[in-house]
């Protein structure tokens, strides 16, 4: 009894054996890990992608381009980032990416010609423009002298908003701010005009008491919680788009023109589905539903085009100023320059 138990049992492991290589059960569904910023895609694309390419997406965000380096270095691993321009140089650099396939990007001919090839990725080598813009400060109109508006970014210490001005939580974008209102470069490397920006955030914190956010700033200025924030050109326009009280400004002094790309990353074990994902993404229908959602301006010309003329009429926020002499691109950081202003801003955090 026992040896016809055996045998049998041999037979149906034999059995199951044949079914699963003729295909008697479905394939290891594939998946790809996505590592992107907070509230920057249109999820509902996520689950289509799905549908289209029979795959799982494993989906992350982050909240600033640092906390996404720190998590790379810790070990963990992704498929495709969605990293601002500078930090693109870094991973260029660091050898942390692949090239990007152009020919698995059929929609490339969509793309705005005037955001390629920038001087952290000259041929595109690693990289797709995904969203671009810049660094403003959007004000109630109601409370805010427009008188004051000429001061720049100065406005953020007039002693008349105190308590009411959000600052966004970003060590390179905050110093931006006041290296730009000292009349410096925003890639300063000199360690006195560091110094003195310095001096400026602290003065700023400890005078004006700002509120330190990041995405939250939407849903604050949408409910009118404060009169001025400093915002991306983007979330300006979301929030003008809620709220007719708001205008939105990028001033005199300068400020950050940022592009954020697609890259593929080192580790990424099906690149075929990672430019898939990519293309997908660059199609102009979808990329009109993404920018609705997101509400940046598109790298996707007729998305861009559709959203300026229709969704965001007379929105300012939405067409970030380009050309302007005193504007400027983030640049690669060596270690030692990054540590110095580390350290400081973790001073100005921990008050």
């Amino acid at each position: 009894m026992k040896k016809l138990t055996s045998l049998l049992l041999v037979l149906v492991l034999v059995c199951a054996v044949a079914l699963t290589g003729c295909g008697g059960t479905e394939e290891e569904t594939l998946e790809l890990k996505i590592f992107n910023a907070g509230e920057y895609i249109d999820k509902s694309l996520l689950t289509e992608f799905e549908k289209a390419y029979g795959c799982e997406i494993i989906y992350e965000t982050f909240d600033s381009n640092e906390s996404m380096y720190t998590k790379l270095q810790s070990g963990e691993t992704y498929d495709i980032l969605v990293p601002s321009d500078y930090m693109i140089d870094r991973l260029i650099k660091e050898d942390y990416l692949a090239e990007i396939d152009w020919d698995q990007i059929t929609n490339k001919e969509l793309l705005n010609p005037d955001i390629m090839g920038q001087d952290f990725d000259p041929d595109n080598t690693y990289s797709v423009p995904y969203y671009y813009g810049t660094v403003g400060i959007l004000y109630n109109k109601k409370v805010v002298d427009k008188e004051d508006l000429a001061d720049g970014w100065e406005l953020l210490r007039n002693p008349k908003y105190k308590d009411d001005i959000y600052m966004y939580d970003s060590e390179r974008d905050s110093f931006m701010i006041a290296l730009k209102a000292l009349g410096y470069s925003m890639n300063s490397t000199n360690e006195n005009q560091i110094n003195r920006a310095y001096r400026w955030l602290v003065n700023q914190r400890d005078t004006m008491n700002p509120v330190y956010v990041t995405d939250d700033v939407i849903d604050n200025m949408i409910s009118g919680n404060k009169s001025i924030a400093v915002v991306y050109s983007g979330d300006g326009a979301l929030i003008m788009s809620e709220n007719s009280d708001m205008d939105f400004f990028e001033p005199d002094q300068g400020t950050n023109v940022w592009t954020d790309c697609m890259v593929i990353t080192k580790d990424c074990e099906n690149t075929e589905l990672a430019h898939q994902f990519i293309n997908f993404l660059c199609d102009a229908d979808n990329a009109y539903i993404n920018t609705q959602y997101v509400g940046y301006s598109s790298a996707v010309q007729p998305a861009y085009e559709l959203m300026r003329d229709d969704d965001y009429a007379g929105i300012n926020a939405y067409v970030p100023r380009t050309g302007y002499e005193q504007d400027e691109v983030f640049t690669y950081q060596s270690n030692e320059i990054r540590e110095i202003y580390s350290e400081l801003w973790t001073r100005i955090k921990a008050y």
